[in-house]
């Protein structure tokens, strides 16, 4: 019966998720909004199918452990260093600020100033998924505008890591009194160092070993299932071993492999499965929503979306103007900051376990994150008009924002990469090599794709940029910057899916030249209506090489060997045109 109960829970909650989420997909709006919806049609507190909560919370608890391990994997030192004068202030303080707004506001409407503390933490920090998909859709990804959201929302994110540590060991402690409660964090502190060192110094050395070893064997299963395993297993040890989080552990974990040079393909190829099981996180959560709670709530989910969509922006506005940057850029930071997502959730599901949240606080954290969400693509569209409302009611004001501003603009950010020719080439064996070779004595640094990891790593060793991936996954090709080469060279001709790399690298980049090569000369013409624009084919080639030796030997002129060559070469398109 458990066993039926899974099975249905599952294929409810995906086909459910799947079809709001396609829905809200389509009229513009953020997927996360259709998943909760979802959650609350197979939830008990609607008509229809209704799907085992406690079984889909189970679930969830995984695609929590792998949305940590995410973030920690996406976690970049060097871009976080760019924007930290802004982002790590900035940041914790609109946390801090929100958290104790959020807190006020819900204990002067009754709440505990524990419920209301923990309550504003939760809708301080908002949704990544939610943030870089807005940007993205407003081409605002790569420009300092993107760089400082992305920066302030990493903090968010480690400022509820810990957060997350710290509250099963203030409130779930048995020690009471001030002094109680400053011994068992200092504990967790202690916990969480060791746990850090072990974790960066023993997991460092020897999680890339095991990777290194699994991706020898050319598996693509077994790759995937040691992402996972190394995941879960840091996770759950985290817990068993050093009494925190599982979410830090999972976090932890992530950063490790994303500081190696399995992070790219454990992202493309390991993580797809992370989305799955978060996408029945939030399935999960809009099964705790109950409408006749709601419009009880009415007036507390009027405050909370005030909070989140009046108080945090307008914090993040201030901080960013203080800090002497234009306009533009503090109103489209603070709005596209001005939604809460998946760390929300986290919180609040860990408040209600630990006694501390009431029970309509579900209620009303999912009715203003639907709300919140559902807005935010709409008002960051309209930064454009707002600046231009604020100039034009405020001249004066922003005469003197425009003084004080350094000068800073929300153009894209130009890399010495962006400023010379790229060329990507996939595949380092003898042809790789040769091109590669060629292209850097006309000064022309390429990029390697590469499934071979004693190669990437030698490569990289060698100061060359690579990048250890299967090239047919988009993530893999965008990640190398095929958006931005002049020319990519597919330099292997046994490369699976050749034809979907060519489909690939044209969507992202219309412009970019393709050279192919191929084995058999009948798939020249599916790579070329792939949107190759030269297609080598290794009988063609061994056609023409062994034509010129013989016309060579029999004396012929090179005019002779020149016409030959292209009379031997146009009769094999032919029949690959035929064969086609």
């Amino acid at each position: 019966m458990h066993n039926i109960d899974l099975i249905l829970t599952l294929t409810g909650g995906f086909a459910a998720a799947l079809f709001f989420g396609f829905i809200t997909h389509r009229i513009g709006l953020s997927p996360i909004v259709g998943y909760l919806i979802a959650g609350i049609m197979v939830s008990p507190n609607t008509p229809g199918f209704v799907a085992n909560y406690e079984m889909a919370e189970q679930l969830a608890e995984i695609g929590v452990i792998l949305l940590m391990f995410g973030v920690g994997l996406q976690f970049h030192f060097k871009e976080f260093f760019a924007v930290r004068k802004i982002a790590l202030p900035g940041a914790l303080l609109q946390s801090l600020s929100a958290t104790l707004l959020g807190a006020l506001i819900m204990y002067w409407l009754g709440w505990s100033i524990e419920a209301g503390i923990v309550f504003g933490l939760a809708i301080s920090v908002a949704s990544t998924v939610v943030l870089t998909r807005v940007l993205s859709d407003n081409n605002d990804l790569h420009t300092k505008t993107g760089h400082i959201a992305i920066g302030w929302l990493v903090m968010e994110d480690l400022f509820t890591v810990f957060v997350l540590v710290l509250l099963p060991v203030i409130f779930g402690s048995s020690m009471v009194g001030y002094s109680g409660i400053a011994t068992a964090t200092g504990l967790a502190f202690v916990k969480i160092l060791v746990l850090v060192g072990f974790t960066f110094i023993f997991g460092g050395w020897l999680i890339p070993k095991i990777l290194t070893n699994i991706a020898k064997t050319g598996s693509r299963e077994l790759f995937t299932l040691s992402i996972l395993a190394t995941a879960m297993c840091i996770a759950v040890g985290s817990t068993i071993l050093f009494d925190v989080s599982m979410a830090l552990g999972a976090f932890l974990a992530g950063m490790v492999v994303g500081r190696s040079e399995f992070s790219l393909r454990a992202a493309t190829e390991a993580l797809p499965l992370r989305d799955a099981f978060a996408v029945l996180f939030f399935v999960s959560v809009g099964m705790l929503f109950d409408w006749s709670g709601f419009t009880e709530s009415l007036g507390l989910v009027i405050a909370t979306l005030a909070v989140i969509i009046i108080g945090k922006p307008l914090i993040a506005f201030l901080v960013v103007i203080f800090m002497r940057y234009p306009l533009k850029v503090a109103l489209s930071v603070a709005i596209v900051l001005s939604q809460i997502g998946e760390f929300s959730f986290i919180l609040a599901t860990m408040g209600r376990d630990l006694n501390i949240l009431p029970e309509n606080a579900s209620n009303i954290l999912i009715s203003a994150a639907i709300i919140s969400i559902t807005i935010n693509p709409i008002l960051y569209r309209g930064v454009g008009k707002l600046e231009c409302w604020v100039n034009d009611c405020s001249p004066g004001l922003s005469r003197k924002i425009q003084n004080r501003c350094s000068m800073i603009d929300s153009s894209p950010l130009k890399t010495e990469s962006s400023e010379k020719t790229r060329a990507i080439v996939i595949g380092y064996g003898p042809v790789g090599q040769t091109v590669t070779r060629l292209l850097k004595e006309n000064n022309i640094d390429p990029t390697i794709i590469e499934l071979n990891v004693e190669t990437v790593q030698y490569l990289l060793k060698e100061g060359c940029r690579a990048f250890y991936g299967d090239a047919s996954r988009i993530d893999t090709l965008r990640e190398a910057g095929v958006n931005k080469a002049e020319v990519l060279i597919i330099s292997a001709a046994n490369i699976p899916g050749s034809n979907e790399i060519v489909k690939q690298a044209r969507r992202l980049n219309p412009d970019i030249r393709i050279i192919a090569r191929t084995v058999y000369v009948s798939d020249i013409s599916s790579l070329r209506n792939a949107g190759a624009d030269v297609v080598f084919s290794d009988e063609g080639e061994l056609a023409l090489s062994v034509t010129e030796f013989i016309l060579r030997q029999s004396g012929a002129t090179p005019e002779q060997i020149d016409r030959e060559r292209d009379r031997v070469h146009e009769t094999l398109i032919l029949k690959a045109d035929e064969n086609q």
